[in-house]
């Protein structure tokens, strides 16, 4: 059996969720296919480093003492925001030399810093994307995806999504059963497609101040194919259409039209993604009544129909890392 050893950069304000999320993966892994993934941590000079939420970690040796690994994890966090030069020079010299290179969340920033995303497609954290895309121009920036695979190289958003890039690089590696035992262990999905968006209705507009108006928003997300006219929608609030209209675009920041727009066309997005309903059956089950209702929603929103979309972003196999 190959032996892929992980070796996982460490530096102070790193994110620990990025350290500890795939390090949990690869080593649920190595517990039911023993040696698969040895996994050892380093910092510049072997020192302990404190994490953003002030956690301490101590690595298993220095970055100088580590031989090129088969996997190499950067992490993100507040540490990418300055970077020691020295950590920069070692992995412009040192990363190139590993198998497949990996970053989590704002890691991206220091693989991008070496020239290794040059020419390549990559995302990081939502927030983040247009900065890493004017300050490094010459990467593909794609802030929609929760990883993204280029080559030998692999980049995911924010913080929990480096779960999902471990877990598709265990499935790839040991295959699907052992990596849904990973998942299953760890209480989590077995995977969010990599081209799933990292976007939401939720996290794309604002949270209501108000209890009732949250309610609604929740409400709304959880029942897309229900009656959500502001009439029924104020009716829940407790208000009246007028004020429950002025008060949802004022602590919202859209209106409730847009905002129930929003909704359906994640859930939709999602269905076509994940499960091979019917088009017909999707369009009621996300309220949209009619077929070509969705159809013309998603022309107007993402400029390609339905099965187009499906076709464009179903999740396929992956190819196999170099």
């Amino acid at each position: 059996m190959e032996q892929r050893d992980v070796l996982v950069v460490l530096f102070d304000g790193v994110q620990s969720l990025d350290v500890t999320g795939p390090l949990e993966v690869f080593t649920q892994a190595a517990l039911r296919v023993p040696g698969a993934y040895p996994v050892r941590t380093a910092s510049l000079d072997g020192a302990p480093v404190r994490t953003g939420s002030g956690l301490t970690l101590t690595p298993d040796l220095a970055l100088s003492d580590a031989g090129p690994p088969h996997t190499l994890l950067v992490p993100g966090g507040r540490g990418t925001r300055e970077p020691d030069a020295r950590l920069v020079d070692w992995l412009r010299l040192h990363a190139p030399r590993a198998r497949r290179k990996v970053s989590v969340c704002t890691g991206a920033f220091l693989l991008a810093a070496t020239g290794l995303l040059d020419g390549r497609r990559a995302t990081t954290h939502w927030t983040r994307c247009a900065e890493l895309a004017a300050g490094f121009p010459a990467v593909r920036v794609d802030p929609e995806p929760i990883y993204v695979r280029d080559g030998d190289v692999a980049t995911s958003a924010g913080v929990t999504a480096g779960i999902d890039l471990a877990l598709a690089l265990v499935e790839e590696d040991l295959g699907r059963d052992l990596a849904l035992a990973v998942a299953r262990h760890l209480v989590v999905f077995l995977r969010r497609p990599g081209n799933q968006t990292q976007f939401s209705a939720q996290l794309a507009a604002q949270t209501a101040d108000r209890r009732p108006l949250r309610d609604v928003q929740q409400w709304i997300t959880e029942n897309p194919a229900a009656d959500l006219s502001v009439e029924t929608l104020a009716g829940r609030a407790g208000l009246s259409p007028r004020h429950f209209a002025r008060a949802f675009r004022a602590e919202v920041g859209m209106t409730p039209g847009r905002y129930v727009d929003r909704v359906r066309l994640e859930a939709a997005r999602r269905l076509l993604e994940d499960t091979a309903d019917g088009v017909e059956g999707i369009s009621r089950r996300c309220g949209y009544g009619t077929p070509e209702a969705m159809r013309r929603a998603f022309l107007r929103t993402l400029g390609a129909a339905p099965a187009e979309y499906r076709r464009r972003f179903r999740p396929v196999a992956p190819p196999p890392f170099p």
